[in-house]
């Protein structure tokens, strides 16, 4: 099972929905979400065809907290990556603000698709209303999207005059990810079945770990007074992970 994306919580969190409904919601709608399905016919299905799950189900789930919001219901300002396909570049969602006219108007069921459509697992998530863009999981490229917000304050909120602010406080929330690392001499000529879903996991990981270690790096060095605090994944064992992976 693949851990919740952070762009869903952050649209949830933005409704004031609290953090304990939003467990909930995970619990409840996991399986709908992530059916079970035997193993050997999944790996096929997501190695060979259309993925490892339908979107159907996750859709079904969305709606049920997100209705017909926008982001413009939003009690704050957002940030939510993704990856257009079509256009082979990063997308963020935003809440328009300041001269932006961009995506306020979205569907947050939309957006939560968009930045869901984790490749292999479900399928493109397709905007009508942005002309029928496809894009998918912004992990590919910003699961550690600190960086985003970061950049996204300095360059409209945080500086000389007549920015409003002078500091930046950053609270960066990691979720599950694999830590336990692997015993040594592995198998060295490694083909796609064998590197499966770590294949996926290393480039994130390692992705995700730089820009802790240049937020933390950066932070001593700005003029701008920037305050960073990263809460890690919890330490996992082998067989923890495991079970993780198993859904």
């Amino acid at each position: 099972m693949a851990p919740p994306p952070g762009g869903l919580i952050a649209l949830a969190l933005s409704l004031k929905i609290p953090a304990k409904d939003i467990a909930a919601f995970y619990i409840r709608n996991g399986p709908l979400i992530f059916p079970e399905r035997n193993r050997l016919m999944s790996f096929i299905r997501q190695t060979l065809f259309c993925g490892k799950f339908s979107d159907k189900g996750l859709r079904e789930a969305l709606e049920s907290i997100f209705g017909d919001k926008i982001i413009r219901n939003s009690n704050n300002l957002l940030c939510i990556p993704s990856y257009s396909i079509t256009e082979h570049k990063p997308y963020v969602f935003k809440y328009d603000h300041t001269n932006l006219e961009r995506d306020n108007t979205s569907k947050m069921v939309e957006i939560a698709l968009a930045t869901s459509a984790a490749p292999t697992y479900f399928p493109l998530a397709n905007l009508p209303s942005y002309n029928n863009t496809q894009f998918i999981d912004g992990g590919v490229w910003a699961n550690n999207p600190a960086l985003v917000g970061i950049l996204e304050a300095l360059d409209y909120f945080v500086g000389e005059d007549p920015k409003p602010y002078k500091a930046i406080n950053i609270l960066s929330l990691s979720s599950l990810s694999a830590n336990a690392g692997n015993r040594p001499n592995l198998k060295r000529h490694r083909a796609f079945v064998d590197w499966r879903d770590e294949l996926f996991e290393t480039s994130m990981n390692g992705q995700s770990f730089f820009t802790d270690f240049f937020l933390k790096k950066i932070s001593k060095f700005s003029e701008t007074d920037i305050i960073y605090n990263r809460i890690p994944s919890c330490p996992m064992s082998k067989n923890q992970e495991k079970i993780i992976k198993t859904g």
